[in-house]
């Protein structure tokens, strides 16, 4: 069974053509918990957002720009106010969850965004940044209640739409949207300064959706599950999109759990899961604590006959941790694929493509190339698999065109725009190779350049750590770099010289950055996971930190055998010295998920 819908390509036309149809429009569209909204309500609840917003906003010009910010985990009410601003021909402006302190107020100020809308649980980081920001007036901060049993500080959502709009079901505003316009911007770090917010229009991800659902043959009987967040592009391309486009269902999850991943799959029928980073690894180690040994896993959820999970897909993953979630859901396959929120390059892996691989590239102007801007030869494997010209094969992604794909530019970031298409060459940031199988070239991800940092999924800055990591009283001099992680892309590493007399105090280095998290302006995934000290620091001919022979021996006792090192595992709660040991400990790790190579290049 598949749905036509015959609408213009934006977001109000799409959602009423999905409301008003007489199989669609009862469906159920979104759950979270308990809670279900049919297409015609979230396209009710969506309008009514849109009438609030533009009421809000008043007069909008270039000097009073439709902008609306939303700090917010996952929930119904995020996607009726992404639909509102769609019906409205509004900007959504999608702040990460896990800023604080000045990057959040100069996030919020950047976006020029006039109404906010903050979860009740990060209402107080809001409170706390008020005095600084520049175009949001009081009145305009409104709080989704997410806890039932704390009263709302601040002015509630929910109250202002009931008083403000009502609660019936009304015609959409009479706004003329255009489909190039920016639907939404969501944010990545930039190399340096704040993060970047990316464009992403409503052709942009109604296309996504389309081929994405595609790609995986869902239909409207399909159940997709959104555990990443909402105000990233791994949810919205490949979690909203594709289920949006078929007339299915989404199963929503406040934010990740491992532990109640199964049992959110089996209550809610879900039939795939979109994921990015370390989360499958979670998972599985959750699935083994509590049954067990494999056999019992593969009867609680395998065999369970409330299990209609099929598909997987995302990035960042181990090849081990594919296929075992594969074989302990009984999955009919897991697609690895490698894109970004600018969505210029794209691949999708298929059943049969090289192990490892994040797909076939199709888009014959997407190179891999060295730093004098020469294609690299593509990949040739020694009799024991492994990569005998690995230097010259590895280079940055790149795709030569006069045009930039999906990729419609930073949001008021001319600089960034030039730094990332130049020449007429669109650089991805990313490192990769190429290895050849009859005449089809199939991409492989090796990691970020040296001025990026990718972890779980997201990219940021390695100069933004590096400088939350410098604002230590004893650190004199820091450098950030992202190194191999055994379960997902990288993890943080930082050099350190401390200030002359300043000795080294592993468990007050930890509270530091345990209070920059929650007082200052740190990510937890910025959290360093390794960290080196240093006497001196490499520099540049231009005294720059000359981070990549840092990067190159990262936290390896056998190329630093006297160095001082200390690592921190997830549950610590102090740093620790990182022993011969256990850095043989950490390459049985590696080697488990198949990725030694990472640890000896």
């Amino acid at each position: 069974m598949a749905f036509q819908f015959d609408a213009p390509l934006v977001l109000g036309a799409q959602i009423d053509a999905r409301a008003n149809h007489p199989e669609v429009g009862g469906r159920t569209c979104a759950m979270q918990g308990d809670r279900r909204w049919t297409y015609r309500q979230f396209r009710d609840e969506s309008v009514r957002n849109a009438h609030l917003l533009l009421r809000r906003l008043g007069t909008i010009d270039d000097a009073r720009p439709g902008h609306v910010a939303m700090l917010l985990e996952n929930h119904l009410e995020l996607l009726s106010l992404y639909g509102g601003c769609g019906y409205a021909g509004l900007t959504l402006f999608g702040v990460n969850t896990g800023l604080r302190g000045e990057t959040l107020a100069g996030v919020l100020n950047q976006s020029k965004a006039r109404v906010l809308v903050v979860d009740q649980r990060f209402a107080h980081e809001v409170t706390r940044v008020a005095k600084d920001l520049k175009h949001l007036a009081p009145e305009n901060i409104l709080v989704l209640r997410t806890d039932a049993k704390a009263p709302v500080e601040g002015n509630d959502l929910a109250k202002a739409l009931d008083a403000e709009v009502g609660t019936k079901s009304l015609d959409a505003p009479a706004v003329d949207v255009d489909a190039m316009k920016p639907l939404m911007i969501i944010y990545t770090s930039g190399t340096t300064g704040l993060p970047k917010g990316i464009k992403n229009n409503h052709f942009k991800f109604l296309a996504i959706g389309m081929t994405v659902s595609g790609l995986l043959q869902i239909g409207p009987d399909d159940v997709g599950y959104a555990c990443m967040p909402l105000f990233h592009s791994n949810a919205m391309f490949l979690g909203f999109h594709p289920v949006f486009h078929v007339g299915g269902s989404l199963a929503i999850r406040e934010r990740f759990s491992a532990s109640q991943f199964a049992p959110d799959v089996l209550r809610h029928g879900v039939s795939y899961w979109n994921y990015v980073g370390e989360p499958m690894h979670y998972i599985l180690a959750a699935l083994m604590k509590e049954y067990g040994s494999e056999e019992k896993i593969l009867d609680a959820v395998a065999r369970n006959p409330k299990n209609r999970l099929r598909f997987a897909l995302g990035n960042g993953a181990s090849p081990p941790d594919l296929e075992k979630f594969e074989r302990w859901f009984g999955l009919e396959d897991v697609f690895e694929l490698y894109g970004s929120t600018e969505a210029a390059i794209s691949t999708f892996r298929k059943k049969g493509d090289p192990r490892g691989s994040v797909g076939e590239v199709t888009d014959q102007n997407v190179k891999i190339l060295n730093e004098r801007g020469q294609d690299c030869p593509p990949a040739t494997l020694g009799p024991d698999g492994k990569i005998t010209n690995y230097a010259e094969a590895v280079g940055e992604i790149c795709r030569v065109a006069e045009d930039t794909g999906l990729f419609q530019g930073y949001f008021d970031n001319p600089n960034a725009d030039q730094s990332k298409y130049r020449g007429g060459i669109y650089h991805s940031g990313d490192l990769g190779h190429i290895l050849e199988r009859e005449g089809t070239r199939f991409l492989f991800f090796d990691g970020r350049t040296d001025d990026w940092i990718r972890k779980d999924g997201e990219n940021f800055s390695a100069q933004q750590v590096a400088r939350l990591v410098q604002e230590h009283p004893d650190v004199q001099l820091a450098a950030a770099y992202g190194v191999p992680c055994a379960v997902s892309d990288e993890l943080v590493m930082v050099a350190v010289k401390l200030r002359d007399g300043a000795r080294f105090d592993p468990k007050a280095f930890y509270d530091f950055c345990e209070g920059q998290v929650a007082h200052g302006s740190m990510d937890r995934k910025w959290f360093p996971d390794f960290l080196r000290l240093v006497d001196e620091f490499e520099y540049t001919q231009t005294q720059k930190v000359l981070v990549r022979n840092l990067k190159k021996v990262h936290f390896c006792r056998r190329r630093l055998p006297e160095e001082s090192l200390y690592w921190r595992r997830r549950e610590d709660k102090a740093y620790r010295p990182l022993t011969a040991d256990e850095y043989e400990r950490l390459r049985e790790d590696f080697a488990k998920a198949e990725k030694l190579d990472l640890l000896d290049r």
